[in-house]
């Protein structure tokens, strides 16, 4: 993402949010406050009660992942005077991280949020709806999902397991991960042992990573003990929290692997099916503006938390562009592959490209291109000298 996008990102964040949310709520009818309800807030307290267990695949204590679905949960507590209480339990508490999708669609748990990658083992087109390499940014796929198609797309896909798929929240660029060492040429990836997730890791494998899955909370262990010589998982502020910045001193952008990271709530569709339209309406605008504030909120927060990282001796670098070259190769043999050998995946991802192809129209002349600012201090001097930027 270049940084004159970066700039534009939090207004239109408010302009995605308001589009989720209109899309999403297309019903004829109204939904009725306590006060403007019939008999009042009395009528409203007395109306039916919609209590959840909803397994989040981030821990709630985490910036940016796990406090959105803690915030959704509340404001529709608020919003329904108390009619829809949800819990949201961290991984592990009722279902494990990378097992949501599956548990809500065997009825297991109602719902769950989470990023749908996580089951590209089991379903391979779920990764295209999570984040692709090179892809798109945070507001092109939030355009792609509301009046693109990528919402009927997603629902061709879970309706038949049982899942009810919602747009939720989503993200800017992550890190390209958090490395023991410096990495400057493709050949610096050969045997290193790292944690990395959906397509990007797939592309890692090419260059001949030695590449790992495991849950957030597990990580900071494997790295510190040297079990993995490097990891990626989510922005800056997430990685700090879960102390990445203490055991790994090179921190490498951009975010190739995930130009942006959606996150859905996943619903079991019969249990969804015979939800109160009001209610579902109701569920669906908090996602909606759960989008806009998530990306908002965390858009907000990284430039401190970078400058931080900067202070405390971390050095933030830009991968060269000889490596981002190879991953980029790399990345287009992963998604040939996928293609071959998945009909969904193919058609989801022509899907994507038709629709980019058409914005890009709009993108190259609509938004102007601002040069990257000055670098500030000696890690910053560093790191460019390091990618062999000038």
């Amino acid at each position: 993402m270049s940084k004159g996008e970066a700039l534009f990102a939090v207004l239109i964040a408010f302009a995605v949010g308001v589009l989720a949310a209109g899309s999403l709520g297309r019903a004829d009818h109204a939904i009725s406050s306590p006060a403007n309800g019939p008999g009042g807030s009395e009528a409203h307290a007395k109306g039916p009660i919609l209590r959840w267990r909803v397994t989040s695949a981030f821990g709630t204590h985490l910036p940016s992942l796990g406090e959105n679905p803690v915030d959704i949960a509340a404001r529709l507590r608020a919003a329904s005077g108390g009619r829809i209480d949800w819990t949201i339990d961290d991984p592990g508490e009722v279902v494990p991280a990378f097992s949501i999708v599956e548990a809500v669609s065997r009825g297991k748990i109602e719902a769950g949020y989470t990023w749908l990658g996580y089951d590209q083992g089991r379903l391979a087109a779920s990764v295209l709806f999570g984040a692709v390499p090179f892809g798109m940014t945070p507001w092109e796929y939030s355009a792609w999902w509301v009046r693109g198609g990528g919402l009927e797309l997603a629902r061709e896909i879970y309706h038949p397991i049982g899942i009810e798929p919602i747009l939720c929240g989503i993200i800017g660029p992550e890190t390209a991960g958090w490395f023991r060492k410096e990495i400057v040429e493709p050949e610096d990836v050969e045997g290193l042992k790292i944690r990395f997730a959906g397509l990007g890791g797939r592309a890692l494998q090419k260059l001949g990573a030695a590449v790992t899955m495991m849950p957030g909370g597990e990580i900071f262990q494997a790295l510190e003990k040297g079990a993995i010589d490097a990891t990626e998982f989510s922005l800056p502020e997430v990685d700090s929290r879960l102390g990445f910045d203490r055991v790994a001193r090179f921190n490498y952008f951009p975010g190739w692997h995930q130009p942006h990271t959606a996150f859905h709530l996943v619903v079991h569709k019969p249990t969804w099916d015979a939800l109160p339209s009001t209610t579902r309406e109701m569920i669906e605008l908090a996602c909606g503006n759960g989008v806009y504030r998530n990306l908002a909120i965390a858009e907000a927060r990284q430039g401190s938390v970078i400058a931080d990282f900067n202070e405390r001796g971390v050095e933030t670098r830009t991968l060269s562009t000889a490596l981002l070259e190879a991953l980029e190769e790399a990345v287009a043999e992963v998604l040939e592959e996928e293609s071959t050998a998945d009909r969904d995946f193919a058609r989801i991802l022509e899907h994507q490209r038709s629709f980019r192809a058409g914005y890009a129209r709009w993108r190259g002349l609509a938004y102007p291109r601002v040069d990257p600012l000055p670098a500030e201090g000696p890690a910053r001097s560093k790191g460019r000298e390091a990618s062999g930027e000038r």
